[in-house]
């Protein structure tokens, strides 16, 4: 027996739709993303995996640590005729080592990167650390 669109196949350029069938959205099972859990399921299932749920993760507000940082560049600008800098009471974290530093400065800072500490080292100045979590590091591997 023939189906019925094989009876059409082949016989005029509408093939059994009529002149104005299959100009809308009902030629293609609706527009977008309609029929997804219908008759589109398995187009979801094969080329959009990822379409629902949730992906990834937000950390707990409470569980992050943001650290105020401040460059060594940034440092020439705070100086105050020799006296100490501490970053700590200006509310800064953590001490960075972008940027140059010419002037002689002691500097008391909770953190402070390897590089930042050599560079105001390197301009006779020194870094006084609160903590004292500092591990000098020189990025190069011991081999023994």
């Amino acid at each position: 027996m023939v189906s019925r669109t094989n009876k059409f196949r082949g016989r005029c350029r509408t093939h059994g739709r009529g002149h104005k069938a299959g100009r809308g959205a009902g030629k293609r099972g609706g527009r977008g993303n309609a029929g997804l859990n219908k008759h589109k399921v398995m187009t979801r299932i094969k080329y959009m995996p990822n379409h629902w749920g949730m992906h990834g993760f937000n950390r707990k507000p409470s569980l992050r640590t943001v650290n105020v940082c401040c460059n060594v560049s940034d440092l020439e600008n705070m100086e105050a005729d020799g006296d100490p800098i501490n970053l700590t009471e200006m509310g800064i974290d953590k001490l960075l080592g972008s940027g140059q530093i010419k002037t002689a400065l002691n500097i008391t800072v909770e953190a402070a990167s390897p590089r930042a500490v050599k560079k105001v080292e390197a301009a006779g100045g020194s870094v006084s650390l609160d903590d004292g979590n500092w591990e000098e590091d020189d990025g190069e591997e011991d081999s023994e």
